[in-house]
């Protein structure tokens, strides 16, 4: 396989106006994208990167703290040879060795019943029913075992008029299937496996506490690695409640699982609009509980506490924004004097983990790029820096996370080789101008839940994984890689020093996660691979004027 790269250049980000009093299903829905994103293979693969625009120095770093993814088909013989048969209507027969025929097992040709709907129409309008419904089957079906349960019965009822309890008898959640939680618990299971370093921090500070008193509200992609996240925060002490931060990418099982466990969970896969406001509301909005800590992905939340609650804020000790997205927009409130309470930027390189993990794998990866530093990084890293023009018609993959819009357009669509898959790794759909597909001359066709083919009147076709992919799809392939990220212990760690942070430490401003703290995180990694990390003595640290613990960085290095 081989994979390309490449980046777009990203527009000015604006906040949008959030619906007033009354939730509609005109409401703005402002998704999101991550850092980068397309891949081409030999299949070859493109991914397209932006990061965000330069902009005045406002990133501060924080003081240093204390350190706390076939079945097993059988292959018929060498020695069997196969033909065509006329006779037997063009079915397929194997000659054996000693002349016989054999006619080959007839495959039976499965149909989904959401292939016979029309997919050249895109809908008009957004009710309470899931997006996704509108153009296809639940998306809750899957066929990988980090996709979302399918359960036995199709269930067309929203969640919003359901009513279910946990075997606890709490009702304070809204979900798709309260009964996946024991799937969804397995998986839950299995990430934690892949993420040692939060299970270290979870085991060393739970003792202490250090988020007691901390009330978390949550508007993230609510995956099993976000399982494992928040059940680290609770066991750190604190209360969260929990709203996905993209429409698409919720898994289920693993929000049943939540729910089970005593978390206020509002997400499922497949939200409309409407929906997707309403389970942010449900998380803020609720009597006698109000947030002191913020976590966001993408800065849905933050705008939406900003816009309807703004006095929440006075109890809101701090930010912690995960997303490229997120972070800018958190830049244009501190640049406009708007930002109420100090924030703090986790954002890990998503991009550049998709192009190591495809390089990894033997792709050829090219990347697309707007900012010149990264462009020189991913140029020393051995990937060839291109404009996505230039190779658009030999990629195989094309992988967007550019927390832009219009990235890949009908132009290149058009220009893309038969068989192209086309996939967004951001939370976004406005990545990839999916809008201009739903036209009288293509057809669109069902595969599966979220993926589908587009064909074009010559018989070209692409391969179109939603309209907005995430962990959901490419957990499977690059956990390790994922998980050995520092995003979800550095996410930890901010909220930790944020809430314990003394009065005067941070202004309304956008910091760093502390040196000191990302050294930590670091060595959270290193049993994992039986690391042995050198001390310095008395001597040699005096030498080099370092503390021996640490930090061994400024804290503009990065």
């Amino acid at each position: 396989m081989s994979v390309q790269v490449l980046a777009a250049e990203m527009a000015e980000v604006e906040l949008k106006d959030v619906p007033s009093k009354e939730l509609t299903p005109e409401s703005p829905l402002t998704t999101k994208a991550d850092d980068k994103g397309i891949v081409e293979s030999e299949p070859k693969a493109v991914v397209t990167s932006a990061t965000t625009p330069t902009m005045e120095p406002i990133v501060k770093t924080g003081d240093p703290s204390p350190g706390f993814l076939t079945p097993n088909t059988k292959m018929p013989q060498a020695s069997a040879m196969k033909r065509t048969d006329p006779q037997q209507n063009g079915g397929e027969a194997f000659v054996n060795r000693d002349g016989t025929v054999a006619e080959a097992p007839r495959l039976k040709k499965i149909q989904f019943a959401d292939q016979k709907q029309e997919f050249n129409k895109r809908p008009t309008k957004i009710g309470r029913r899931s997006l996704s419904r509108s153009i296809s089957q639940s998306s809750t079906d899957s066929y990988g075992s980090a996709a979302s349960y399918t359960d036995s019965s199709d269930d067309e009822t929203s969640p919003r008029d359901k009513q279910q309890k946990n075997s606890k008898g709490n009702g304070d959640f809204c979900i798709k299937n309260i009964k996946q939680a024991d799937f969804g618990r397995r998986e839950i299971e299995i990430a934690e496996q892949e993420m040692p370093a939060l299970m270290a921090l979870r085991k060393r500070a739970q003792g202490e506490k250090p988020l007691a008193g901390a009330k978390v509200v949550g508007c993230t992609h609510i995956t099993a690695q976000t399982a494992v996240l928040m059940e680290t925060l609770s066991a750190l002490g604190a209360q969260c409640r929990w709203a996905a931060c993209n429409i698409y990418s919720t898994q289920n099982e693993v929000a049943a699982a939540l729910a089970e466990g005593g978390f206020s969970v509002f997400a499922w896969k497949g939200e409309s609009e409407d929906d997707f406001w309403w389970c942010i509301d449900r998380c803020v909005n609720l009597e006698g509980w109000q947030p002191n800590m913020i976590l966001d992905d993408g800065g849905d939340l933050t705008h939406w506490i900003y816009k309807k609650y703004p006095n929440m804020f006075k109890k809101i000790k701090g930010i912690v924004e995960e997303s490229v997205t997120g972070v800018h927009r958190l830049y244009q409130l501190s640049k406009a004097g708007k930002l109420c309470v100090p924030a703090m930027n986790v954002n890990d390189s998503v991009g550049k983990g998709c192009c190591a993990a495809l390089k990894a794998m033997g792709s050829i990866v090219y990347v697309t790029e707007i900012d010149p530093i990264c462009a020189l990084q991913a140029c020393m890293d051995g990937f060839r820096l291109v404009k996505l023009n230039e190779v658009i018609r030999q990629v195989d993959i094309v992988i967007t996370c550019t927390g832009n819009k219009n990235v890949v357009v009908r132009e290149y669509l058009d220009r893309m080789k038969n068989g192209c898959i086309v996939c967004n790794m951001g939370h976004s759909n406005t990545e990839i101008d999916v809008a201009s597909l739903r036209t009288p001359e293509l057809t669109w066709e069902r595969v599966r839940s979220q993926v589908d083919h587009v064909i074009w009147p010559d018989g070209k076709r692409i391969v179109l994984l939603a309209e907005v992919i995430y962990y959901h799809h490419h957990h499977r392939h690059i956990n390790t890689r994922l998980s050995m990220t520092a995003l979800p212990q550095s996410t930890a760690l901010a909220l930790i020093e944020l809430y314990n942070a003394p009065e005067g430490r941070y202004k309304q401003d956008v910091y760093l996660l502390p040196k000191k703290m990302d050294e930590y995180v670091a060595s959270l990694h290193l049993p994992t691979f039986d690391a042995h990390l050198t001390e310095l003595s008395d001597e040699q640290a005096k030498y080099l004027g370092l503390n021996k613990n640490g930090p061994f960085k400024p804290n503009y290095y990065r």
